[in-house]
């Protein structure tokens, strides 16, 4: 199916590797041009690199290496995107990082890091993005958890990631009249090299086994890629009728209806 993305402009934040790296390269395969970030400079390269082999129908691809926690990052890479292409039709807002335990051995730099790491740079790259998305229409999709919409992880990242899928719904209601679309995606649990279930994987085999047996229904993690592919579909004018929803991309791992 060709998404009708060729042409397009697009920015994925926290694009260095898993979902956001997914995503990106699904845009491009799809003809967008699209701008990828990350904090270290050699990962990025190499991001970069391998999404340049990925591009068809001309798509080109830029990185910037940026703090997304800070104003001035965030800004960064919209500008990069607007410098080099001269429009921008979809922000992908992916970042995400939170700490701590239960709430008496939490502390009040947890929470901040977390809403720093998570929900701000959204909030910013949202903000930023609305101008030049106001100009021709476009699409907002927020990586947010199917730990938004229930119960399980960290206390900090439950609490991010459920304001992420209701700044979804505030956004979405604010911006249909300017023909932008604001979509969340609830990944369940997704595996690759680097991330945190791997590292799991690694240390405990055995435990790792006893979760996946007990808690996906597939009797597998989730892909990036199969991620990937729900956000540049959700991201095209094929889904021009969806906004203002949490699309689950779980392999029925969650219980919520």
């Amino acid at each position: 199916m060709d998404l009708g993305l060729a042409g397009k402009v697009a920015v994925v934040t926290g694009s260095s590797r898993g979902i956001g790296f997914a995503a990106a390269q699904a845009l491009v395969e799809e003809g967008a041009h699209v701008v990828v970030c990350a904090r270290g400079q050699e990962q990025l390269d190499r991001a970069v690199t391998q999404l340049r082999a990925s591009a068809v129908s001309g798509a080109r691809v830029e990185g910037v290496a940026a703090d997304l926690a800070t104003a001035a990052g965030v800004a960064s890479v919209t500008d990069l995107a607007v410098s080099s292409f001269g429009r921008l039709d979809v922000l992908v807002n992916n970042v995400a990082l939170a700490r701590g335990a239960d709430l008496e051995s939490t502390s009040d730099a947890d929470w901040q890091e977390a809403f720093d790491q998570t929900l701000y740079p959204a909030i910013r790259a949202s903000r930023l993005a609305i101008p030049h998305l106001r100009q021709q229409g476009g699409a907002i999709v927020i990586v947010s958890s199917i730990f938004g919409r229930e119960s399980g992880g960290r206390m900090t990242y439950n609490a991010v990631k459920a304001a992420e899928i209701s700044l979804t719904k505030s956004l979405a209601q604010q911006l249909a009249k300017d023909q932008i679309r604001v979509v969340s995606v609830a990944p369940g649990s997704i595996i690759f090299e680097g991330g945190s279930w791997w590292k799991r994987q690694q240390a405990d085999p055995a435990g790792i086994a006893d979760f996946v047996s007990r808690e996906l229904p597939f009797g597998r993690f989730g892909r990036p890629e199969e991620i990937g592919a729900a956000i540049a579909f959700l991201a095209s004018p094929k889904a021009s009728w969806v906004s203002g929803t949490t699309v689950v991309v779980d392999g029925c791992q969650s219980r919520m209806f």
